[in-house]
């Protein structure tokens, strides 16, 4: 009879501890659940300083402007960040196939590109700039005609590049997926100029002294939004964010931080 009570009470305890175990691992699996939903991916291009790069000098982690915006906004919502890089030309690509929640990458909301996913408010305005050699300088945009021009692929200079061929300036437009690809190609000769964002400009012309720029005149100012898939929910937070960044000076504090001056659209 004891033998017998021993049994039933060692199988008891065999069955509370196997439902304390099946507890447990489904509530690791809910917590594990809770956190992936916590985690927003961010897709970008890391080839254009100051916005978003990586500074071999200091580790593989990439560093810049919109990465500080994208980790503050996040924090701000409860989110955590994980970014993707990849090249420009592939981002919207990227957000229509839900393969990132959102991109930051120094953006501007073209009316092409609205047609295919939503844009934040703009958060940071900038204006297109010519970079060509010291040795053949190239200021106004007639000096374009007859240069082989480079700009990045997909970019808003791409579509400024082409508006200025349709207005009779020829010349040949070549796109590359890098800047770093198109200061390479200028500095080599291969290109008489190229077409970029002028505060992404400013880091190259301040470490190359053979190079020099020029805002094209008359031109609208570039701004930059975030960009999310279509109906994101995610559009109204961060825009929510983006006006308090604006109103409590945090917006500027990162624009000093990163471009050396403290103003924002």
């Amino acid at each position: 009879m004891k033998k017998n009570w021993l049994i039933v009470i060692v199988g008891l305890f065999m069955v509370m501890g196997l439902a304390a175990c099946g507890s447990s691992n489904e509530d690791a699996s809910q917590d594990d659940g809770a956190n992936s939903e916590k985690t927003l991916v961010m897709g970008t291009s890391a080839d254009y300083p100051p916005f978003e790069y990586i500074d071999s000098a200091q580790g593989e982690e990439i560093i810049g402007f919109d990465v500080d915006i994208a980790n503050y906004i996040a924090d701000e919502l409860g989110y955590n960040v994980e970014i993707k890089d990849m090249d420009f030309s592939g981002l919207i690509t990227a957000l229509s196939s839900e393969r990132v929640d959102f991109v930051l990458a120094g953006m501007t909301p073209t009316e092409e590109r609205k047609e295919n996913v939503d844009f934040s408010d703009i958060y940071y305005s900038a204006n297109h700039m010519i970079v060509s050699s010291t040795d053949n300088e190239m200021v106004k945009p007639e000096d374009l005609d007859g240069a082989k021009v480079g700009v990045q692929l997909g970019s808003i200079q791409e579509d400024k590049a082409n508006e200025l061929k349709e207005s009779g300036i020829e010349m040949e437009i070549i796109t590359l997926n890098r800047i770093p690809e198109l200061i390479q190609e200028l500095k080599s000769g291969r290109y008489d100029a190229i077409i970029i964002e002028d505060t992404v400009a400013k880091g190259y012309l301040e470490s190359n002294d053979d190079l020099t720029g020029e805002n094209l005149p008359n031109t609208e100012e570039a701004g930059s939004a975030v960009a999310f898939p279509k109906d994101s929910e995610l559009t109204k937070e961060f825009n929510e964010v983006i006006k308090k960044m604006k109103d409590n000076g945090k917006m500027d504090e990162f624009i000093e931080k990163w471009f050396g001056q403290d103003t924002v659209e």
